[in-house]
């Protein structure tokens, strides 16, 4: 009796086990959020995860995240700045609201460790205004051996020029050179992508 009994029970079908199930439903989470945010990488889908109720870890989501294909190459890192606060670029980017009516966003990155210091936003900036936006970062950070930015009529007035030699070296790019400041540009896209 016991023979049949074995017999039988290795003929019939097994289900499938619950814990397989729910690593689908973690994959097709997963693959939405990486479709839907392009740019973000597997910590960054960690965190809505996590948000969203889900109970996983950061190394199975990085697991999920090779086997399903989605980790990039590594960019090739330029050395741009030597230590922390020794570069900061500074750079202008433009929107606009659903009126028509124009945004001026004033980006200052820190190239080495490529963390954005400050997004003053306004309708209009002035030089003063670019000067008082750096005087505050200086009460925060250590002063930077350069500032890095554009020849744009904000960056070349002499208020501007006054005020941050006596603070810093000044490297400018050449108009139409964004490869020349390649930290905030690639700020700038990024940012672009996420506040759509």
């Amino acid at each position: 009796m016991v023979v049949l009994q074995d017999r039988f029970r290795a003929s019939k079908q097994r289900p499938v086990p619950l814990a397989e199930i729910e690593e689908e439903k973690l994959k097709r989470q997963i693959l939405e959020l990486a479709g839907r945010y392009v740019s973000w990488g597997r910590r960054h889908v960690y965190r809505p995860l996590r948000l969203n109720g889900w109970s996983v870890n950061h190394k199975r989501v990085r697991r999920i995240w090779r086997e399903e294909g989605l980790q990039r190459p590594l960019p090739r890192r330029r050395k741009l700045s030597e230590y922390p606060h020794n570069d900061w670029a500074i750079d202008f980017q433009f929107d606009q609201t659903m009126d028509g009516h124009t945004l001026k966003f004033l980006k200052m990155a820190d190239e080495f460790s490529r963390v954005c210091l400050a997004i003053p936003v306004g309708r209009r900036f002035q030089a003063i205004d670019v000067i008082d936006t750096i005087e505050e970062l200086l009460k925060l950070y250590a002063p930077p051996t350069h500032l890095r930015m554009n020849n744009g009529p904000k960056f070349i007035a002499h208020a501007l020029q006054k005020g941050a030699q006596a603070v810093v070296m000044e490297r400018r790019t050449p108009r139409g050179s964004r490869w020349e400041n390649p930290s905030v540009e690639s700020f700038n896209g990024r940012f672009r992508v996420e506040f759509q």
